[in-house]
């Protein structure tokens, strides 16, 4: 169930309950107040508060489901599933945040150590090359 924690500052903190491999997963993602998200979850918030008192009859002569099924149906809620997937990238992202290495990876991703910048110098090299064999091939063609 997704819950909300007061506000402060403009920040919105969201919680929501996940299944994974049979245990109950808590993510919590704090948010902008003013982000779409956000919106989209106080909505949603909204709806379920102004369906609860309506869902219970207040009348005594109004007889109320009770009996195993509706028990069931209480505590065997459904919960959303999380992939494997999911579940890694909540962990990593977890751990960066523990270890205080976010910043440290940020940087190091966008200096000349990282991968994409790698990748990027060697496809330019790569490109050059070719260019220039491809003029002495072309130079070397008799007209």
């Amino acid at each position: 169930k997704p819950q909300e924690k007061p506000k402060d500052s403009g920040k919105v903190t969201i919680t929501k309950t996940f299944d994974f491999a049979g245990e109950e997963i808590k993510v919590t993602k704090e948010v902008d107040s003013n982000s779409k998200e956000a919106k989209s979850f106080l909505k949603q918030q909204e709806k379920l508060q102004s369906a609860a008192p309506a869902s219970l009859p207040t009348v005594s002569g109004v007889k109320r489901p009770s009996g195993m099924s509706s028990l069931l149906g209480k505590i065997g809620a459904k919960k959303q599933k999380m992939s494997t997937l999911e579940k890694s990238k909540l962990d990593w992202e977890t751990f960066k945040e523990e270890e205080g290495i976010v910043e440290e990876l940020a940087i190091h991703n966008r200096g000349k150590d990282g991968y994409i910048e790698r990748k990027a110098f060697l496809e330019r090299v790569d490109h050059r090359q070719f260019e220039i064999e491809r003029d002495i091939r072309l130079s070397r063609m008799k007209p």
